[in-house]
């Protein structure tokens, strides 16, 4: 079964889909053997990870397509979930975007309605591009696909622009563009979001950031308000990140790191997460 078309079967099912975000592809690894039932490839955190900077639309289209093909391949038989980003352009952009990533094996491709360079969902200062542009480009995504088990996601970013009723119009517009998910990006209240879901009929993602603008609901309480998705893009990353640098900060400070072994996996732990055996035996089958 192809990645689209396993997600489109886990859509159908009744269990919410929880799809942790991946910076690279060890991240996918780990978040794949977890067993969880999708991936979620993280423009922002890919740019954290691959550049070392903030996620103001500094990465670009050969880049996030590499990153989507390391990933794939990390994450199995998981589908992944890849954020595009505003497709990297215009029309044409966008269809070349949408052939890039299927050919890395995604199951579905994210597209948002920011000018670019956007920035990140939950910052301030964003701008959107006009809902009739925005339906064009939705309409060229679906078209560019050459395998019809592909899903597209629409987002939109209009709410923190625009207000709520603008950003709802808009989402009611990519739907009949022929999005199949849409991704109604920082609603401010619960309320909203129950009024989004009652407003739609194609499944909806819900985007958890620890501390942005919308409530930070437990996957249940996500589920009995509708949703079908639920991405966790930056926890992983934040987690990671505060490990690294507290144990880097002892390591200055203490000059050894023999006193917090126990905040480290052991060597033959990380090989056997990165499955080198089966590699050496795969190896060994040939010679």
């Amino acid at each position: 079964m192809n990645a689209g078309k396993k997600l489109r079967t886990l859509l159908e099912n009744n269990d919410i889909i929880v799809s942790p975000g991946a910076f690279d592809a060890f991240s996918a690894r780990i978040i794949a053997e977890a067993g969880f039932p999708s991936v979620y490839l993280s423009g922002a955190c890919v740019t954290h990870s691959l550049l070392g900077k903030p996620d103001i639309g500094l990465t670009g289209l050969t880049e996030m397509a590499t990153a989507a093909r390391n990933i794939v391949e990390a994450a199995g038989n998981t589908p992944v979930i890849a954020d595009a980003d505003t497709g990297y352009g215009g029309i044409l952009n966008v269809m070349r975007t949408v052939c890039e990533y299927e050919h890395a094996g995604v199951a579905c491709i994210q597209l948002e309605d920011q000018v670019f360079p956007k920035r990140c969902g939950h910052m301030e200062g964003k701008k959107v591009i006009s809902k009739e542009d925005m339906v064009s480009k939705v309409k060229a995504a679906v078209s560019a696909k050459s395998n019809p088990d592909t899903l597209i996601m629409a987002r939109t970013d209009a709410r923190a622009v625009n207000g709520f009723d603008d950003a709802l119009d808009r989402a009611k517009a990519y739907v009949d563009a022929g999005a199949d998910i849409i991704f109604f990006e920082a609603p401010r209240s619960i309320e909203e979001m129950k009024a989004i879901n009652d407003s739609l009929d194609v499944p909806l993602l819900a985007n958890m950031v620890e501390k942005g603008k919308t409530p930070l609901l437990s996957v249940d309480e996500l589920a009995k308000i509708g949703y079908r998705i639920v991405i966790y893009p930056a926890t992983v990353m934040m987690a990671a990140a505060k490990a690294m640098s507290e144990v880097c900060n002892r390591l200055k400070a203490e000059r050894t790191s023999a006193g917090f072994l126990d905040r480290l996996t052991t060597f033959n732990d990380l090989n056997q997460m990165l499955h080198l055996q089966e590699l050496r035996e795969l190896e060994e089958s040939f010679t």
